[in-house]
């Protein structure tokens, strides 16, 4: 780690050092998995595994011990329990991989993540890698507008790294870059472009000195933010000096320049995506940041493009006419789907939702198993779907009632402490960088509400990630709060 560590530092890439030097290792493979996450889900499985082997020896009892935890593993026998009376037994075994190893990877993350510089840090990767991925969806649309037809598959080792870039998109016509489908492209740039926005704002609100303090945090300034609170790791750290930690790329008088165009790239790709989730949950985020810092010149543009296009679709006749001479067919027709006039009933959201609750009923304690909604709603439609496009309809009906509720109840209960934790910090950068992530959090929570894409397993880590930065900071600052 040490080799690897001396040869990021000289691509001006250094780790953030851990505040406990015990957990330096396991940071240090976190960060690394971050990095390689949107490109290969399968290192950077690898690196969370890591950084679990080398953070059981010290904290395997304090994990065991964690109420949290032992929900989760709580959650694991229900569904292991279901899993045993699904009407397919076998599927439902296999979708047990979408959950049990995230919820081991959350136990080890939650535990890692401890101060509001590591969520700052964890941010920044996220954004910085966003970048490239938007770019390849940009040149991938570009591609199809000047009519290539054959797909780019990179492939090494099959899973270590297995892309499929269509010109066309997939669908056709909407941008999916490295992704499998327009949606799960979505459902990524919602928690990078809801990242980005709030480091944008922090570094344009915060003036030259926050902004260049927030640059440290690059390389290792978590240090000096750690020693201001009062943490108690007691060992003396020598803070390096700006200009051997920020990247050239990323120096204090180019951040908010650089962050500028990861905003912009990202929202211009999560127009491409072709999304109505994806537009009306970016919209929200943005109104929640302005409401927040109190830029009411944000809201009030955000409301007004909302507004003109919300009118042009659904107003009545003639101010919607007159809208729609204004607003491009791109927007209103897609929300109003009239792009798509006459789909079949059972691809209607609606009715999908309507099944499985049909289920839920039928099997309300265990559940039909997971990955056993598609066969059964084969059976009654003739038409084969994936999953019923709400995640908590999915586990209500594949897992059953009480697991589901369980669930539901653990994540909702963490967030609910991020926000009690946002009052309890005395730092307004603090409460900007955890307020940040819960926006991204939720934002990723409002998607799995009208499509589910955990069976990507990056967006899957991705969310255990938010979660378990808010979950963390929030235990940490709770244990300061009672050592004060």
């Amino acid at each position: 780690m040490n080799l690897l560590k001396r040869s990021l530092q000289k691509w001006q890439l250094p780790l953030q050092d851990h505040p406990d030097p015990r957990l330096h290792l396991s940071w240090n493979w976190v960060q690394l998995a971050l990095i390689v996450l949107p490109f290969s889900p399968l290192l950077a499985s690898f690196g969370i595994f890591f950084g679990l082997l080398a953070l059981w020896k010290t904290h395997a009892k304090l994990m065991l011990a964690r109420p949290f935890n032992q929900g989760l593993t709580a959650l694991s026998i229900l569904m292991l329990l279901g899993a045993n009376f699904a009407a397919r037994p076998g599927d439902a075994f296999l979708g047990l991989f979408n959950f049990l190893p995230f919820f081991l990877g959350f136990a080890v993350l939650s535990e890692l993540i401890q101060s509001p510089a590591q969520l700052r840090r964890m941010a920044w990767l996220v954004v910085c890698t966003s970048v490239p991925v938007v770019l390849i969806g940009l040149l991938q649309m570009l591609a199809g507008r000047m009519g290539l037809q054959q797909p780019f598959h990179p492939q090494i080792l099959w899973v270590l790294l297995d892309w499929n870039i269509d010109p066309k998109g997939t669908p056709p016509g909407r941008m999916s870059s490295i992704f499998f489908y327009a949606n799960v492209l979505a459902s990524y740039l919602v928690i990078s472009f809801s990242l980005a926005m709030g480091l944008w704002m922090e570094a344009v609100g915060e003036g030259g000195q926050k902004v260049k303090d927030s640059s440290l945090v690059i390389g290792h300034c978590s240090l000096a933010e750690d020693k201001r609170r009062k943490t108690k790791d007691k060992e003396p750290h020598k803070i390096p000096s700006p200009k051997s930690q920020v990247p050239n790329w990323l120096s204090c008088h180019s951040q908010v320049l650089f962050l500028t165009l990861a905003v912009l790239g990202n929202a211009i790709a999560l127009i491409l995506t072709n999304s109505r989730n994806a537009w009306v949950i970016a919209a929200i985020a943005c109104l929640a940041y302005g409401l927040y810092r109190g830029w009411y010149w944000l809201w009030m543009g955000m409301s007004a493009v909302a507004g003109m296009v919300l009118g042009a679709s659904f107003a009545p006749s003639p101010l919607r006419e007159g809208l729609r001479h204004i607003v491009p067919a791109f927007f209103w027709a897609r929300l109003t789907d009239e792009l798509y006039p006459d789909r079949p009933i059972p691809t209607l959201r609606t009715t999908q939702w309507q099944f499985a609750l049909h289920l839920t009923q039928q099997r309300p304690w265990t559940g039909w198993g997971l990955r056993n909604f598609s066969p059964l709603y084969e059976a009654q439609t003739q038409f084969k779907l994936g999953h019923p496009h709400n995640l908590p309809l999915m586990l209500l009906c594949e897992t059953g009632i009480p697991a589901a509720l369980l669930f539901l109840g653990l994540v909702g209960w963490a967030v609910v402490q991020g926000f009690r934790q946002l009052s309890s910090f005395g730092d307004s950068r603090d409460r900007w960088i955890l307020l940040t992530f819960l926006i991204a959090f939720l934002s990723c929570a409002g998607f799995s509400l009208f499509d589910i894409t955990l069976f990507d397993a990056r967006l899957n880590w991705y969310g255990w990630f938010l979660l378990a930065g808010i979950l963390g900071v929030s235990r940490a600052g709770q244990l300061m709060g009672m050592g004060d």
